[in-house]
């Protein structure tokens, strides 16, 4: 205690806020809420604890909660600010895609808790800033249409984004005669392999393409950014003619033109166009990053933090590739809670370069939490860095929740007791 002047003993406790007793803080319960249209169904996790914090976090875009929900066992008890030692407790119950969702949602949870009980932002978590603002690149959903393309990418424009994404694939000339040649169903097969389809783009094709890709860009002009995405199950030859027959018109990088397991393929790709190569948004932990990396296979690495790991560990991968000379986009699709994960995660990382958003039609986005200016995306196209801790948003609008719950799951947050004792012979090893 402390004597103040000459009146009554004062515990030193009462000028400080106690809020939150890091050391003595633990997890008691983990609840979900599964929404739609925000923009792609998306689950936001709630961790409660023994102090009264909660964290969200969310799994990714068109995940099953259950890939949350079979954690829950395992974390419940746990400090949440021994965040290394839970991530590598949960990890191995993540995978490529979707699959990373419930571990990365979980992780997003962890640092919104670490940080409030702290009193810290999550950014400084990981190494603190190299930026207080963080710029956003608004993807597009297609038109067939270069004209309405360019019109919809010029609204964006408008809105102050500086850089923009829009689709260019087969399924843009697949009712030009002679631009592709493909086996019976293969057009509508989503399930085979970019290599295994036989699908060919044909010079009138490439052509073809091109010719829209060029009507686009003289549409929105060459003073903002501009990146293509979604080029269809094709394999390596129609993707090097493709990307050759794009250099003209200067795109910030071709996208997903393979699978991304296909590591020299994509090298291969990368050595013969003049455009930056990019992917990345399926990949799970640094670890399996490391072969496009390392053997300079891609100009543009491209995680989605709700499949890469979380906050830390695609920090620890942003680290990793700029080691390379790679830049980091990150790739998103996801409600305010996971994009406020992506902020801290981007202050955070040197090479960064711009963050997905995905929801520029979605009206009621920026209404999903409180305590962030709104609307979250200034009109520079840059979000603020927050300053409050933990993700930095004051809270969830339930209200607003409730209204956009998944018709299947329609109860807001409701009891995840039937996971309490879900139980399994976890360790890898003898």
């Amino acid at each position: 205690m402390t004597i103040v002047g000459s009146g009554a003993p004062v515990l030193s406790e009462d000028n400080v806020n106690t809020a939150s007793r890091p050391s003595q803080l633990r997890i008691t319960d983990l609840k979900v809420a599964n929404l739609v249209g925000v923009p792609f169904p998306s689950t936001i996790i709630r961790l409660e604890t023994n102090q009264g914090l909660v964290g969200y976090g969310e799994v990714r875009d068109g995940a099953s909660a259950s890939y949350a929900l079979i954690l829950k066992s395992r974390i419940i008890g746990e400090n949440p600010c021994n965040l290394d030692k839970i991530f590598r407790k949960i990890k191995q119950f993540g995978a490529h895609g979707r699959q990373g969702g419930g571990v990365c949602g979980i992780e997003m949870a962890l640092m919104d808790l670490a940080g409030k009980a702290y009193g810290v932002p999550a950014y400084a978590l990981v190494g603190g800033q190299f930026r207080d603002r963080v710029r956003c690149y608004a993807d597009t959903p297609s038109e067939a249409d270069p004209d309405r393309m360019g019109k919809r990418l010029l609204d964006r424009k408008a809105r102050g984004f500086t850089m923009l994404k829009m689709d260019v694939g087969i399924n843009l000339i697949k009712d030009v005669p002679g631009a592709l040649i493909a086996p019976p169903g293969a057009l509508t097969d989503s399930a085979t392999m970019h290599p295994f389809t036989g699908i060919q783009v044909t010079q009138r094709g490439v052509e073809a393409l091109a010719a829209y890709v060029a009507r686009v860009r003289e549409i929105v002009g060459y003073d903002v950014a501009l990146a293509a995405d979604h080029f269809g199950h094709i394999a390596l030859d129609s993707c090097i003619r493709i990307g050759r027959a794009l250099e003209p018109y200067t795109l910030a990088w071709i996208e997903d033109l393979i699978p991304w397991q296909f590591t020299d393929q994509w090298r291969q790709l990368t050595e013969a166009v003049a455009v930056p190569t990019c992917t990345g948004e399926d990949i799970y932990l640094t670890e399996n990053f490391k072969p496009l990396l390392d053997s300079g296979a891609i100009r543009v690495v491209h995680p989605d933090p709700a499949t890469s790991g979380g906050i830390a560990e695609t920090k620890r991968l942003g680290d990793y590739a700029e080691e390379q000379g790679i830049a980091m986009a990150l790739h998103l699709a996801a409600s305010p809670v996971a994009t406020m994960a992506s902020v801290h995660l981007a202050a955070a990382t040197q090479n960064f370069l711009a963050l997905e958003h995905h929801a520029a039609d979605v009206e009621f986005w920026n209404d999903l939490v409180t305590g962030l200016p709104n609307p979250i995306i200034a009109d520079d196209g840059n979000i603020a860095v927050p300053e409050a801790p933990g993700l930095g948003f004051t809270d969830i609008n339930e209200e607003l929740f409730a209204e956009h719950l998944d018709p299947r799951a329609p109860v807001l947050f409701a009891d995840t007791a039937i996971w309490d004792n879900e139980t399994a012979h976890d360790r890898l090893w003898s």
